[in-house]
């Protein structure tokens, strides 16, 4: 107990006598988190939105124009049976030319204009708009389908823009890992420098390197730990205020589309990952920090 009191003792000593050094691995813990955090839960937002739109996004197949209502009709199976298609909807002629009316207000445009004017089409929901343009190949080859007509630029664009955001939150979350483990083991050396003639008479006298190595590992913990926490409330704090001012302008006029998550759905997540950052931060950067001085 004495000897774990001591390790102890020594790790949170060190805090307060470097007390500006410690200060400063807390900020830099702290900002690297939350740009981390910050990121990451952008990206969690976009894919969450585009899983949304994935669910209401829709393509239109329309039946030869030669098929009666109830060959139209039986052509549904065969588009359910398709893997990506979630759902199908049959829209009979007359409603096709009802939502056409509904679509206008000038009414002297239907004149002469009845139902057969009109095809009997489907409207097809998708599980995945990433595979949009194979499943639209897939519907055109059903027999009794003349069409299909599929927003592929705009899937693609909605692609495109979650794996760009996604892979610069991967890069960014790296980068400042390694930056954050870089301040906190020269942090932790500027301590250790200090107290390189004892750390050598302590290895003279038969301390082991696990002995001497533990304050400083503490240390950093601590440190790791302390900014971990700080970041998470912050976070919490700008993440509501952020999302707060986007719900009340522009989702205000997208609120089918642009609906983000709350943080208590993400709190427990973000917390272990926060925290899971700051001890590997705090505890590789003391060992690391300590290691040239162990070799005497």
């Amino acid at each position: 107990m004495n000897k774990l009191g001591y390790l102890f003792h020594e790790g949170f000593s060190s805090i307060g006598k470097h007390g500006f050094m410690s200060f400063a691995s807390v900020t830099i813990i702290v900002a690297c988190l939350i740009i981390m955090g910050s990121f990451s839960l952008l990206a969690v937002n976009v894919d969450q939105m585009i899983r949304k739109l994935e669910t209401q996004n829709e393509m239109l197949a329309f039946v030869k124009e030669d098929y009666s209502e109830s060959q139209a009709r039986a052509i549904e199976p065969k588009l359910e049976a398709i893997n990506n298609v979630s759902k199908v909807e049959f829209i009979t002629r007359e409603q096709a030319m009802d939502n056409f009316k509904k679509s206008y207000s000038n009414r002297s445009l239907f004149e002469g204009i009845d139902e057969t004017t009109f095809r009997a089409r489907y409207v097809i929901y998708l599980n995945a708009i990433s595979l949009m343009q194979e499943t639209q190949t897939q519907i055109g080859q059903v027999t009794g389908i003349d069409d299909v007509n599929a927003p592929i630029e705009i899937s693609k664009g909605m692609v495109t823009f979650r794996n760009v955001v996604a892979a610069v939150s991967i890069i960014l979350i790296v980068i400042l890992f390694i930056v954050a483990v870089f301040i906190m083991s020269n942090t932790i050396k500027l301590t250790t420098f200090g107290r390189r003639e004892e750390i050598a008479i302590m290895k003279m006298v038969g301390a082991t390197n696990n002995f001497i190595r533990t304050p400083f590992v503490i240390e950093g913990l601590t440190l790791g730990i302390l900014g971990a926490a700080i970041a998470f409330g912050l976070q919490w704090g700008i993440y509501t205020l952020i999302t707060e001012k986007i719900m009340g302008t522009i989702a205000g006029k997208f609120i089918n589309v642009l609906t983000v998550m709350p943080f208590t759905d993400l709190a427990l997540d973000v917390g272990l990952v926060f925290l899971g950052v700051g001890v590997v931060v705090g505890a590789f950067g003391g060992a690391i920090a300590i290691r040239n001085y162990l070799k005497v």
